[in-house]
């Protein structure tokens, strides 16, 4: 084994099939080892270990030696829990998505209740800004996630949308909310070089002014809006979710 690389390992007692994670393996079997001695840790401490390094460091930092040393364990060991980083990504993404507080029974008015709902989809990635691009890749859904998919299709049962049309619904918003925190985050370190800013700001000011491009200078005129991060989100999300309706 060359040094400095992690070891390919063959995953066991089914955890992946020929299509890739087995959902049923991950999610329906015991979480801990069955062979051997107790274990001195657990799959959901391993998990909260590679979401701390990933919240650091980002999703690179992600490898299994560096997730044992953190909970202080054998790389090996950790196998027996996740046999391969796309199985822990499978674990940190059901791990994050418990973190969103109880949403209440739907109150009747679901376009207030979506919007609710993406409002905590978009706190839980800017705490976790790794999460965007781990759910670029298809995702299996865990008891976390399947607990936030019952609560989102529930919301929207009053829009006399079928169940495949609310699956799309819960789909959309998601990569909505997943594609605009990525832009705020690349736009809040934009903003960290305030000369390239004002650069930016020079440079489209004059395009507008050479007569070639008669709607960017209209746009570029028309009374501001609300810029911080909160106030565009929230329009945007409006103009979604107020388009969605029985078709």
């Amino acid at each position: 084994m060359t040094r400095g690389k992690e070891r390919e390992i063959v995953p066991q007692d089914g955890e992946r099939s020929a299509a890739g994670i087995d959902p049923q393996q991950l999610w329906l079997r015991s979480s801990e080892p069955r062979r051997g001695r107790k274990p001195s840790f657990s799959r959901e401490q391993i998990t909260a270990a590679a979401v701390a390094l990933a919240d650091a460091e980002g999703l690179d930092a992600v490898t299994m030696r560096r997730v044992a040393a953190k909970v202080g364990a054998g790389v090996m060991s950790l196998y027996s829990y996740a046999p391969d980083k796309e199985t822990l990504l499978e674990l940190m993404v059901d791990h994050v998505s418990g973190e969103s507080p109880y949403v209440a029974a739907p109150t009747g008015d679901w376009r207030a209740d979506l919007k609710n709902i993406a409002h905590l989809q978009r706190a839980l990635m800017l705490r976790h800004p790794w999460l965007p691009a781990a759910l670029t890749t298809r995702r299996t859904l865990g008891p976390n996630g399947l607990a936030f998919l019952e609560r989102v299709l529930a919301a929207l049962r009053p829009t006399g949308l079928d169940g495949a049309a609310r699956m799309e619904a819960f789909a959309q918003l998601t990569a909505f909310v997943s594609g605009h925190v990525s832009h705020e985050i690349t736009q809040a370190t934009a903003a960290r070089s305030p000369d390239r800013s004002a650069a930016e700001a020079r440079y489209l000011a004059a395009v507008a002014a050479d007569g070639h491009h008669p709607e960017l200078a209209e746009a570029l005129t028309a009374p501001e809006r609300p810029l911080t991060p909160e106030a565009t989100f929230t329009r945007f999300l409006n103009r979604l979710i107020d388009g969605l309706d029985a078709d």
